[in-house]
């Protein structure tokens, strides 16, 4: 009688420690894997609940401005350096690594905070426990803020209002509304070594003077030339005591100004119009008026002025100029205003535009007559926008205190961050290597978050990256399926936030609608519906 013995290599499934794995053999024929697709289901469904699980993106707060936090800058020749600026002239440098996770000082002040909360709890000890209470809370915040701060500028007089620094990162450029701009010298490797507060510089390295208040700086990312906004756009060089050039065009006040990635000669510029009082302009409507009817002449003061509607909402524009050139090269006309430009440091020619209208717009510098794509989610005026080192997304920051991240090409919101205590939000930046999340809002805190809400920070074994690696492909294969769909967008909002995106969505649809009644009861081809992506463009001037 003939037996077959099934024949199996005792080196193939003998381990050589305790520790390691069973080997374990799959047959990959489709005929043995009749629900194949079932259990890729279940999984990608499984990794869509742990990715809502794990969702932990705050990390921390890094708090020690006593102003709202106004603007912030990246030292991109140091991953860990982040400085911000406050409302008060505060200009202070931030370790990002180390300024999580510390432990707090002082617990003998624990013990008497527990010790007077005790006290509280009785009528008649509350308001002078409050002021107890808040006082050592305040001691120990101090101390806390200490261990923080890495190094602390004497700052400005006033508001700074924006901040960048230089290619090489030695050199921190400043400007606010006291009309200076500072350059101060930053030595980074020895603050950051230290770990100890300090203050960097006594006196700035230089200051310029100006002759209206600044609202927006920005250095070449190749060069060393930086770019001032305000009542015109000036160019300075690091050597040089005045502008090497200026631009003007118009009448507005440039508040945002951005040098191109690639091209190191192009810089974009967003603008709006000063404010004019409404007695003065109904007065020159008026002489317009009389001038168009009757011919009247009027004075040389107001003959630029032209009587329009879109004047008296504002020239909200945003600009193109080429410091090879002495004139600005494009302008594009907006019926809301443009808070912030950022452009894309892996396509050059694209840059998206944070909006008033709570909207971002993403734009190609070479056809300016039509946004490439509309960026929805926010239901208040968007502050700040800064591009991740890859190109991929973007984050924004917003007046509805929250903070969203969006695809480069993405119609709506990845991923929105809030806290109960995170006011309005007024600057945003991207890590320069993707991970993190900064943003600073109104209540004088940077926070940190992490770029995915559920990355596991550390080092990852090989079988962790690879199984991170599965369940990412199995989301995107599976990312369209109702019931993965409906996992992956839901979000927790504040209830204010929700009401008011729930109000907006009925607004946008009653107009729709209204616009298609209108549409239908008109004669064909008189009434055009526009597109979105063009619906808030004026016109482009070249």
């Amino acid at each position: 009688m003939k037996v077959k013995v099934i024949s199996r290599s005792t080196d193939e499934f003998t381990r050589e420690r305790s520790q390691d794995l069973q080997r374990v053999f799959h047959n990959f024929d489709p005929n043995l894997r009749t629900q194949e697709k079932a259990v890729e289901y279940q999984r990608a469904l499984n990794a869509a609940k742990l990715d809502k699980i794990f969702a932990r993106p705050f990390i921390g707060a890094m708090d020690g401005h006593i102003d709202a936090v106004s603007c912030m800058a990246k030292n991109p020749n140091y991953l860990k350096g982040i400085f911000s600026g406050s409302m008060d002239g505060d200009i202070r440098l931030w370790d990002i690594a180390n300024s999580t996770g510390s432990e707090r000082t002082g617990g003998a002040s624990e013990t008497v905070i527990a010790f007077f909360f005790f006290l509280s709890c009785f009528r008649y000890y509350h308001f002078d426990v409050y002021l107890l209470v808040t006082t050592f809370v305040g001691f120990g915040n101090v101390i806390e803020v200490i261990r923080r701060t890495v190094c602390r500028f004497p700052g400005h007089q006033g508001a700074v209002r924006g901040m960048t620094a230089s290619t090489d990162g030695r050199t921190l450029v400043s400007c606010g509304t006291d009309c200076t701009v500072r350059l101060w010298n930053v030595p980074v490797a020895t603050i950051m070594e230290s770990g100890n507060l300090s203050d960097c510089s006594s006196e700035p390295q230089a200051v310029y003077m100006g002759e209206n208040a600044y609202w927006a700086v920005d250095h070449q990312w190749s060069g060393d030339l930086f770019a001032t906004a305000g009542a015109q756009v000036d160019i300075w060089n690091h050597n040089r005591s005045q502008p090497v050039s200026s631009f003007k065009w118009g009448t507005d006040s440039v508040i945002s100004v951005r040098f191109n990635p690639g091209e190191p000669n192009l810089l974009a510029t967003s603008a709006r119009l000063r404010v004019v009082r409404a007695k003065v302009y109904d007065i020159l409507v008026f002489v317009h008026a009389m001038h168009v009817c009757w011919g009247f002449s009027y004075s040389s003061l107001v003959s630029d002025i032209t009587y329009s509607r879109t004047l008296r909402a504002g020239d909200r524009s945003i600009m193109l100029y080429d410091l090879r050139v002495s004139s600005p090269a494009r302008k594009l006309i907006m019926r809301t205003k443009t808070n912030c430009i950022s452009w894309n440091p892996m396509e050059p020619m694209n840059f998206t535009a944070a909006n008033e209208d709570c909207n971002c717009y993403s734009y190609d510098a070479r056809k300016l007559n039509e946004a490439k794509c509309v960026h929805k989610d926010h239901v208040s005026a968007v502050m700040d926008i800064d591009f991740s080192p890859t190109g991929r997304e973007f984050v924004t920051g917003s007046y509805d205190r929250t903070v969203r991240i969006f695809q480069y090409n993405g119609g709506h919101s990845r991923e929105i961050y809030h806290t109960k205590r995170m006011q309005r939000v007024f600057c945003v930046k991207f890590s320069c290597d993707a991970s993190y999340v900064i943003s600073g809002s109104d209540d004088t805190n940077l926070r940190l978050w992490k770029a995915k809400a559920s990355e596991q920070l550390g080092i990852l074994l090989p079988r962790e990256q690879r199984r991170h690696e599965y369940n990412e492909a199995l989301k995107k294969r599976y990312k369209h399926l109702p019931e993965v769909k409906r996992i992956v967008r839901h979000r927790h909002l504040p209830k204010p936030i929700y009401k008011a995106g729930v109000l907006r969505r009925v607004m946008i649809e009653a107009e729709r609608r209204k616009d298609h009644r209108r549409k239908a009861h008109s004669a064909p081809g008189s009434i055009v519906t526009e597109p979105m992506r063009k619906r808030r463009i004026i016109k482009e001037v070249e």
